[in-house]
């Protein structure tokens, strides 16, 4: 790097450079900011309050809690620079929370992170951290922003057991080139964790989140039903040959590929575990099938963003060659993108088991881990 660009990339002295950093509490959040004002930046760390406070001095083990709140505080006194918690309650109920609800009810299965990634912290946020007069958006993500021949791309994390490119393929071009994630060039949580201890954080041995932040336990249903209170209407359990095998307490109870607690007497027929394989919302359906009808190579994706690629429309007549992604824990494979009025339909070179509705398809090149975008994924 040139001598007189400073670590974040920008042309002057680190004391000069001001730093919003998004503090959840967490280790990761924790280490960003602690490492950035030792280096002599002018930090501010913010803490977003996302959902009832009370609630969450109850509940531990997610991120924006009460006690990751104080934890977020303790850390910025320790370190020396200032730190503002933000009620963004309102915001975060409206393009979060209600979405997740109306989604399980429509029978997909959405993906909270990403929404509140693309609204509440890359889009709210940072327009907060543009007001305090920062010049970049810092953040605890496990991802890499490289400068690329035509700006800012976004990369895969080092260590890819982290890697969190999944949950960020919303971000556009313009958010890009005012984020930082500076700890996604570490090769493993171990590295960050020893950043911890150096600084002497009080968060250093503290345990990574789990939960969704407002879903206590990995309970959906409960919280849907306390978000939208006429949400379980039963319905059938049908064979995907059109046979009644019984009855369901309502679609938000499940999710595509469950194989467990289908409620029909151990979930086997004809000698085959049944899986679910659709969901029909409309009609108050549960669609269950062998495990064979969960395999897909064709996928229709909306909502596509492209982080700073060639423009979509452009694609060539075999469509685009990249890698993919249909769920966080699954490995990118090959695949086509071919774009279409409404979006664009992914072709993959091998089947896919369990591609559900609401999840993300991210894009990525089929070489170097660089992140094209991605979309969300229809019904077919």
């Amino acid at each position: 790097m040139d001598a007189s660009v400073n670590s974040l990339g920008f042309a002057k002295a680190p004391a000069d450079t001001r730093v919003v950093v998004a503090m959840s509490g967490g280790v990761d959040s924790s280490v960003v900011a602690a490492q950035l004002a030792s280096e002599g930046y002018d930090v501010v760390g913010v803490t977003l309050q996302l959902y009832d406070h009370s609630a969450a001095l109850a509940k531990k083990g997610a991120c924006c809690a009460g006690q990751d709140i104080h934890d977020a505080r303790r850390v910025s006194e320790e370190m020396g620079f200032p730190h503002y918690v933000l009620d963004y309650e309102s915001k975060f109920r409206k393009a979060v929370i209600d979405e997740f609800a109306d989604q399980y009810l429509a029978g997909a299965t959405p993906i909270p992170c990403v929404r509140c990634n693309q609204t509440v912290k890359f889009r709210d946020l940072l327009a907060t951290a543009k007001d305090l007069d920062a010049d970049c958006l810092a953040t605890g993500h496990y991802i890499q922003r490289k400068e690329g021949p035509t700006g800012a791309e976004l990369h895969r994390a080092a260590d890819a057991n982290r890697d969190q490119s999944y949950f960020l393929f919303a971000t556009t071009q313009e958010q890009l080139d005012f984020l930082r994630f500076p700890l996604g060039h570490l090769p493993s949580k171990d590295d960050t964790r020893a950043l911890a201890a150096k600084y002497g954080l009080p968060v250093a041995d503290k345990p990574d989140s789990q939960d969704i932040c407002f879903v206590p336990n990995g309970n959906y249903a409960d919280v849907i039903q306390k978000i939208r209170p006429d949400s379980a209407q039963p319905g059938e359990i049908v064979h995907l040959d059109g046979r009644v095998l019984g009855e369901h307490p309502g679609v938000i109870h499940y999710t595509i590929g469950q194989r467990r607690g289908l409620g029909i007497g151990g979930g086997v027929t004809d000698g085959d575990p049944l899986f679910v394989v659709k969901i029909d919302a409309d009609a108050k359906q549960v669609i269950v099938g062998p495990h064979e009808a969960l395999a897909t190579r064709r996928i229709p994706v909306a909502e596509i963003n492209w982080i700073g690629a060639t423009a979509f429309t452009d694609a060539p007549e075999g469509g685009w060659d990249v890698l993919v992604k249909v769920r966080s824990t699954r490995p990118p494979i090959e695949a086509s993108v071919f774009p279409t009025k409404d979006g664009a339909v992914v072709e993959l070179r091998s089947d896919e088991i369990g591609v559900s509705p609401g999840q993300a398809c991210v894009f990525y090149a089929p070489e170097g881990g660089r992140v094209l975008g991605g979309g969300w994924i229809q019904r077919d």
